[in-house]
């Protein structure tokens, strides 16, 4: 008797030590996740997952020992329910049990699932009886396609990524005439005050010839008007529109010849 309660009791320093390695290392693994997450790489997360692989391979080889006793024929009383604050089972659970009360025990020394996911793990067991074999292969052929379809639309996409990360985009503006555009919208820079060939300034006050003739106008033109055959009336071929005097006032390059509605252009 005595040799079985210390084989059960370094059983269960074993057990424990396993459990506390495997605490730690998902603790550690976690608060990677939530704080290093920016520097996190993924042969890290690897290297994570083996460890805890690991530790749980080996928690299995200490439970299938064959020195291990079978815990399941073991069965825990609780001896003392107190609705009153424990504070060697504080430490003991690091803090999550603060008491042994009649609400948490049943939670902690339950060998068994809830009354209600019992219920449903069995709906689902008597819902998957009812499916036929014929059933539940197109069931599995239609998932599997899905899946290989989701899949391929993921992996098309990763390839444009990457293939759009890699080829540079091409630019379909030069910065240069956009900034001088802007340049010349907003401050006039590089505008010059142009002005047609073989035209001058405004004339001086007091000079005659208020206005000048443009450049290609022939002067006076000698046109036969209707009813009139004898008579000849000179016409300006070209008028300027600035007035003379009055400053801020571009000459215009519009041309107007001045005709008789009544003239006939066959008319001799």
């Amino acid at each position: 008797m005595q040799r079985e309660e210390k084989q059960l009791e370094a059983s269960l320093d074993a057990l424990l030590s396993q459990v506390a390695d495997l605490k730690n290392s998902l603790g550690s693994f976690i608060y990677k996740l939530e704080n290093e997450y920016d520097r996190l790489t993924w042969p890290s997360v690897l290297d994570s997952f083996a460890l805890l692989s690991g530790q749980l391979n080996t928690l299995n080889k200490v439970l299938k020992h064959e020195k291990t006793p079978l815990f399941r024929n073991q069965v825990i009383i609780p001896l003392v329910l107190s609705p009153d604050r424990d504070e060697d089972l504080m430490r003991q659970t690091e803090g999550r049990v603060p008491v042994f009360s009649h609400e948490v025990v049943p939670d902690h020394l339950r060998t068994k699932p809830d009354p209600e996911v019992e219920e449903q793990e069995k709906q689902l067991t008597t819902d998957a009886a009812r499916i036929g074999a014929d059933a539940a292969q197109k069931q599995i052929q239609s998932l599997n396609k899905m899946c290989s379809n989701l899949l391929e639309k993921i992996s098309k996409e990763e390839r444009e990524s990457e293939s759009g990360g890699l080829r540079p985009n091409k630019q379909t503006f030069n910065p240069a005439d956009t900034n001088a555009l802007v340049a010349a919208v907003a401050f006039g820079k590089g505008l010059s005050n142009w002005r047609p060939s073989g035209s001058s300034g405004p004339s001086q006050p007091g000079q005659p010839g208020a206005g000048t003739v443009l450049a290609g106008a022939s002067g006076l033109q000698q046109v036969q008007m209707a009813g009139a055959p004898n008579q000849q009336q000179p016409v300006l071929s070209g008028v300027q529109m600035a007035q003379a005097g009055q400053p801020g006032k571009m000459p215009s390059g519009i041309k107007t010849n001045i005709k008789s509605a009544s003239m006939h252009p066959y008319q001799r």
